[in-house]
């Protein structure tokens, strides 16, 4: 028995209230084999943690799961979604499932009809393999995508293997009549607002939502609406309302906290406490290390696990990639973050759960 899918209208409901949407990480036993049970944990922390969905067959969950000696895919995303409908039968509250989905448009129409498969609600659509593509082509693909399943956009960094993707691409996405979100990561000021640009010109924004993934400006993304004025129409008010992340894999309870936080001080227009811009300078440190921005992110999927393991969630840092490894002095850093930002661990949430989900 699979998931039912969300309709297109409770899924942008859901992505429009604002989720805390983790980057599904992959847990691999010492000879590198899925690890059913510690995957099963890790989807059980997402949920019992408060976020409002999943993203898996993402960057964090390795892309290598598509290759055929791995053959993870099918497996990874099953698990995923039965932890779904488990918690959903468990407490009452449908969390959303997103499937990853990457490769030229005939391997992507391949996963996305495997994500339908399985209930999946959406697909989050990575352009990474089309590097030289021009926006008709693009966005041809995009619109075929949106045929099988409702698409969240993705801006991914050129530093993690995303493309630049001008105004005028991200003007014409939005007019793809399924597309209910996007996240935007490209870890950039300008083309970030090239993103938010284009759905205030589209006049689409009470039916797309933006989820940041700039892992380097969380908390000020959701902090910042942005005013944008129009000469023939009233103002739009443009903002983030929630975050799918990478960095969100880990002290998912103290990130579900804050997405709480920062939606409640934007909705009432209160003034931003000076302690929560202190905080978004403690969380871009944490992520920094985590993801080893200093090393050019070489580190960044193995310092996710990294957290996990110390937390017992994973057994290991082990990748599929066995030259995937934590970059020298990142251990390290990861005992420096933990010691001088104790309030943003969930350490204890974790201990007092790990049993059951482990069962």
């Amino acid at each position: 028995m699979t998931l039912e899918p969300l309709s297109i209208d409770a899924l942008r409901a859901s992505l429009q209230s604002g989720c805390a949407i983790p980057a599904h990480p992959l847990a691999l036993t010492a000879e590198r084999k899925l690890d059913e049970r510690r995957q099963r944990a890790l989807t059980r922390y997402y949920l019992e943690a408060g976020a409002g969905g999943v993203a898996v067959g993402v960057h964090s969950t390795q892309f290598e799961i598509r290759e055929p000696q791995h053959g993870l895919l099918r497996p990874v995303l099953s698990l995923a979604s039965e932890v779904v409908r488990e918690h959903t039968r468990q407490s009452g509250r449908r969390a959303l499932s997103i499937a990853g989905v990457c490769g030229k448009t005939t391997q992507a129409i391949e996963e996305a009809e495997l994500a339908r498969e399985l209930g999946y609600d959406a697909i989050l659509l990575s352009l990474a393999a089309m590097p030289n593509a021009s926006n008709t082509e693009l966005l041809a693909h995009c619109g075929r995508l949106a045929e099988e399943l409702p698409v969240v956009g993705f801006y991914l960094q050129p530093a993690a293997g995303g493309r630049l993707l001008d105004f005028r691409f991200w003007a014409e996405f939005m007019t793809i009549p399924s597309v209910v979100a996007v996240k935007i990561a490209p870890f950039n000021r300008y083309q970030t607002f090239d993103v938010v640009r284009a759905l205030a010109v589209s006049g689409r924004a009470g039916e797309i939502a933006l989820y940041t993934g700039n892992d380097d400006n969380i908390v000020l993304d959701l902090l910042t609406p942005t005013r944008i004025s129009h000469p023939d129409r009233d103002d739009d008010v443009i903002r983030f309302v929630g975050g799918l992340l990478g960095h969100w894999a880990v002290w998912t309870r103290r990130a579900v906290e804050l997405l709480q936080e920062t939606s409640t001080i934007v909705a009432s227009g209160q003034d931003v406490p000076v302690e929560l811009m202190t905080r978004a300078i403690q969380v871009t440190d944490t992520n920094a290390v985590f993801f080893d921005a200093a090393n050019g992110f070489a580190g960044c999927i193995p310092g996710i696990h990294e957290v996990l393991r110390r937390q017992g969630l994973l057994e290991g840092t082990w990748c599929l990639d066995p030259k995937e490894k934590l970059s020298p002095g990142q251990t390290e850093d990861i005992d420096r973050v933990y010691l001088a930002y104790p309030h943003l661990n969930d350490d204890d949430f974790v201990a007092s759960h790990l049993d059951e989900w482990l069962r």
